[in-house]
């Protein structure tokens, strides 16, 4: 059996295989309200069918000024969770785990008013220039995702991400290049550290289920991050009950990025081995014996496929056929796949 294909389980929850549909804004939520669209549900619901072991909503905000864009799906409020609720029974109906992605945008949202970050630093010149955020102002993003993680649970969702990548919120605390407070919350990596520490102690309050957590392993940048430097905090995140780490890199800083199949794939095996917690493997990964190249050296627990799984929501069965493995269509579809 190819490992991709194997079962995997965390916290009592069994993913089918090790094939993750990782995270991808849709920008589809037209009236600007957060609220689930049709085109959500067709499109998680396809992924599914397709026989994916675990789909990860899209960044979905904790606050409205925490949007990447005002089409972005949100969690703010409890009328949101209806809308999640059916996602989440299309995917479990066709035997996919539901996750998703929590998410503040800092600096980097585009939304109309003020936007937030832990310095008064924009993006770039494209980008407005942030509020540094106050005490206050913090305590209140750390309740927002707490209140983020009871609306996922109620809407059903099996697994939680916790969004520190690709420049955002807290990828901006996390980061030297972006984090310039001289209080308890910049400076040292303990301190840059702590504002994660208090957003996943509040979740683990409240969920009980795998917890995740996206990190950009890499700045591409001097004086930046690097997969070596976030050992350190990943270990503290394993003491807070963190299950997985999903590894991605860079946009924290505009950088220049030399990419290439599997680039981010060695920063999942410096995580994985240097903390010896589960990761997750992304970038450009596009073909079954790539995924289980990656899996059978132990390089990564789990295959996050993004772009791959926009082109082909049925690349399950692709891969399957690839090394040589029987996996079961749904009855409907039988006749296209003997």
């Amino acid at each position: 059996m190819a490992k991709l294909f194997e079962p995997y389980t965390l916290r009592d929850v069994a993913f089918k295989n090790r094939i993750v549909m990782a995270p991808m804004c849709m920008y589809s939520s037209h009236n600007e309200d957060g609220a689930v669209e049709n085109w959500h549900k067709t499109h998680y619901a396809s992924r599914a069918v397709g026989q994916i072991g675990l789909l990860i909503v899209e960044a979905t905000a904790v606050q409205p000024q925490g949007r990447i864009s005002a089409q972005d799906l949100g969690i703010w409020n409890d009328e949101h969770v209806i809308g999640l609720s059916e996602i989440v029974s299309l995917m479990h109906e066709h035997g996919a785990k539901a996750g998703i992605q929590l998410a503040h945008a800092g600096r980097k949202a585009t939304v109309d008013g003020a936007i937030y970050a832990p310095s008064a630093l924009a993006f770039d010149s494209k980008y407005k220039t942030p509020v540094e955020m106050t005490l206050d102002d913090i305590q209140e993003t750390v309740q927002a995702f707490k209140d983020g993680a009871i609306r996922a649970k109620k809407a059903g969702f099996d697994v939680l991400e916790l969004h520190g990548a690709h420049g955002y919120l807290i990828n901006e605390y996390l980061s030297p290049l972006t984090n310039k407070r001289t209080d308890h919350y910049g400076g040292s990596t303990e301190n840059r550290y702590r504002f994660l520490r208090e957003i996943i102690d509040a979740v683990r309050n409240v969920w009980n289920g795998p917890l995740f957590v996206r990190i950009s392993a890499h700045d591409y940048t001097d004086g930046g991050m690097t997969p070596e430097a976030y050992i350190e905090m990943v270990k503290w995140m394993k003491e807070q009950d963190v299950d997985l780490i999903d590894v991605s890199s860079g946009a924290v800083v505009p950088a220049r990025i030399d990419t290439f199949p599997g680039y981010q794939v060695p920063f999942a095996e410096v995580i994985k081995k240097g903390a010896t917690i589960p990761t997750g493997a992304v970038g450009l990964i596009t073909s079954g014996i790539q995924a289980e190249e990656i899996l059978k050296n132990n390089r990564a627990d789990l295959v996050f496929l993004a772009r791959e799984l926009l082109r082909d929501p049925y690349w399950a069965y692709s891969a399957a056929k690839e090394l040589g493995v029987e996996i079961t269509a749904p009855k409907q579809y039988e006749r296209g796949w003997v």
